[in-house]
């Protein structure tokens, strides 16, 4: 049969609810991968799609045999996030980056599955042998998906916690977590919404920025960024949030310049041109999105002491608008 193409539903960032709530929410542990829609056909086959929608099955092709985790003829639509796990079992988004893109380039793909193979983290069912879910509680889904007692090589069903949120959000700052979803039981799946009846809780500061320029650095770094320059979406534009300059190794500075040369222009993206840019500034088109740790926002809107931490080619410049609007993210 012919599965219902289902956007993702997305979390809010924001912080653990009231104690005085506790009892009406659930708690997972926050993965640090690649949102992904599954789509288990019924025939043993297996279709994965990324958070935009695409196609992204031959990436995966370990994924394939959880086409077969269910009885023949038994069809779902799984919510869940695609990560690459460390030695302690903790999800590291950049061990999972060099799978991004081969889906395409799937004989690549099948050597990086064979020597070092991604997990699927299967947390919500929305469509289960004919029947959309999309309308039933949190509560009544997850009943569903542990009933289908999705745990394989390389796919699992992570526990849930209802209630304790002080507990599970200090649980994963002790074990060095990425963080925490909190979800309404009552919530209903709400497909492709940015919900406040999910929270994701950071355990570090972060933002998601889009890079606008780059300043070129002195000595060794000559022909390489020193810094770049931040920028998100907000009110139709793109608002300058300051400059980061740390957080490259050797390697990923070059690879950002090579990046940032490619997409180079002649006109500053920002609505307003930083005053700290100056006459050295280099403009690129706006399209590199990058993810920095910082310390504080200022009441301008500036990231303070921010430092670099990945690219991230899994989101769209107008998603870093999030952020800015959502204020800090974070404990």
């Amino acid at each position: 049969m012919d599965l219902p193409r289902i956007a993702p539903m997305l979390a809010t960032a924001g912080v653990l609810p009231p104690a005085r709530q506790d009892a009406e929410w659930a708690f997972e542990t926050k993965q640090d991968g690649q949102r992904a829609i599954f789509y288990v056909a019924g025939d043993g086959t297996l279709l994965v799609r990324s958070r935009s929608g695409e196609d992204v099955s031959a990436a995966y092709p370990e994924l394939a045999p959880l086409g077969r985790a269910l009885p023949a003829g038994r069809t779902a639509v799984l919510d869940g996030e695609i990560v690459m796990l460390d030695e302690n079992g903790h999800s590291d988004f950049a061990r999972l980056q060099p799978r991004f893109g081969l889906a395409a380039s799937p004989a690549r793909a099948r050597q990086l599955a064979a020597r070092d193979p991604v997990h699927a983290v299967l947390f919500d069912v929305v469509f289960l042998e004919g029947r959309l879910l999309t309308g039933r509680s949190w509560a009544q889904r997850r009943q569903e998906l542990e009933g289908l007692a999705l745990n394989g090589p390389t796919w699992s069903t992570p526990g849930a916690l209802v209630g304790h949120g002080e507990t599970a959000l200090r649980a994963t700052r002790e074990h060095g977590l990425e963080g925490l979803v909190c979800k309404r039981i009552t919530s209903r799946y709400e497909p492709g919404e940015r919900s406040r009846h999910w929270i994701k809780i950071r355990n570090m500061r972060t933002a998601d920025i889009v890079v606008g320029g780059w300043m070129p650095g002195g000595g060794r770094l000559s022909g390489l960024p020193g810094s770049v320059l931040m920028g998100q979406r907000h009110a139709g534009g793109l608002r300058y949030v300051g400059s980061v300059g740390t957080g490259w190794s050797e390697a990923e500075r070059a690879d950002l310049a090579r990046l940032l040369y490619a997409a180079e222009i002649d006109e500053c993206p920002f609505s307003e041109v930083p005053p700290a840019a100056g006459a050295r500034a280099h403009w690129v088109l706006p399209r590199l999105v990058g993810e920095v740790r910082y310390a504080v926002r200022t009441r301008a809107g500036m990231l303070r002491q921010p430092s670099w931490l990945r690219l991230r080619p899994d989101l769209t410049p107008e998603e870093s608008a999030a952020d800015f609007e959502g204020g800090a993210t974070g404990p």
